[in-house]
């Protein structure tokens, strides 16, 4: 399981262009280009280079609306012909201030990265090292922010490392998400587990779902399983709408790793088969036998003919 995160961490931050190794220092200069983000919607995608090192292991790059571009001539930057362009990116560890030329919505040019002091303060008052000058860039590159280092605190858990303040970034944990989690009756033993956690998707609106139904206090490593199948709780609730309580996490495991649906087992219900048992759903699913196989092989709904029966029918292609 451990390693599965860690190559699904891995891939997070290849897809956002971040190396660990960036370093770009206050005092030195980065190279910029500004063009169309691929979303649409007039975004615009900024790329920011420092040749300095090889295999390009500081990029950054990353789509911004317009107005987060502070003080980019827009206009100008989309009109035809080239003209000076200006704009800063301002995040709480620090801001980037960069001037180039462009127009045609292309432009290049320099940036140079001032840290916020107050930011390094922040860190120092909550027992967390200084940063060095990679961690600044990172910093700085996927916006950590301080609700997040407090959420940590309120939360009560140990001191994070800057590296972790980076991981649990990265993977979209916030002081939002941190308090919704506590809102949900939920909080990760470790901080590590917190990345694992928001890392395959389980959010406090999804947990939600399944406390509206019944299902509260479904235990962490449980959670972790049902959202990794993508199981939620209209899923659950179907099932509860053909009288099945009480399904277990592990069955319900079972049944969405096989694709079986409420629709697929109204289906035997309206056969005159209710209520069947997990195990013998899995066993139906897994031999692929539909209402439709059942009908097709000459069983008349309510003749109750045994499940076990329908496996030798379909095993031995025989017909009632």
């Amino acid at each position: 399981m451990n390693r599965f995160f860690a190559f699904l961490f891995a891939l997070l931050l290849t897809s956002i262009s971040v190396a660990s190794a960036c370093t770009a220092a206050p005092a030195e200069w980065v190279q910029f280009k500004l063009e169309p983000a691929h979303r649409g919607g007039g975004a615009i995608e900024a790329s920011f280079r420092d040749d300095s090192r090889a295999n390009h292991e500081n990029n950054w790059s990353t789509s911004f609306g317009p107005s987060e571009l502070v003080g980019l001539d827009v206009a100008g930057f989309r009109s035809v012909g080239t003209r000076p362009l200006r704009f800063a990116v301002v995040r709480e560890a620090g801001r980037l201030d960069c001037a180039g030329q462009g127009g045609n919505s292309y432009a290049t040019g320099n940036c140079r990265l001032t840290l916020n002091p107050g930011f390094a303060q922040l860190l120092q008052s909550r027992g967390i090292a200084s940063p060095t000058q990679d961690e600044s860039w990172a910093l700085m590159a996927l916006d950590v922010r301080s609700s997040l280092i407090n959420a940590i605190a309120t939360a009560r858990y140990p001191t994070p490392t800057i590296s972790q303040l980076i991981e649990l970034t990265a993977v979209g944990v916030n002081g939002d998400y941190i308090a919704g989690l506590a809102r949900a009756g939920y909080r990760p033993e470790s901080l590590h587990s917190l990345v694992e956690f928001r890392a395959v998707g389980v959010t406090p609106e999804w947990i939600g779902g399944f406390t509206r139904i019944g299902y509260a206090n479904i235990p962490i490593d449980e959670l972790v399983q049902l959202k990794a199948l993508n199981i939620s709780g209209d899923y659950v609730a179907g099932f509860q709408r053909l009288g099945y309580r009480g399904i277990r996490a592990d069955e319900l495991v079972q049944l969405k790793a096989l694709n079986i649906t409420p629709e697929y087992v109204a289906g035997f219900e309206r056969l005159g088969y209710h209520h069947l048992p997990v195990d013998k759903l899995v066993q139906l699913k897994s031999l692929d036998i539909t209402p439709e196989f059942v009908r097709s092989s000459g069983v008349q709904p309510g003749s109750n003919v045994p499940v076990d029966d329908l496996v030798q029918m379909k095993i031995f292609g025989r017909r009632r």
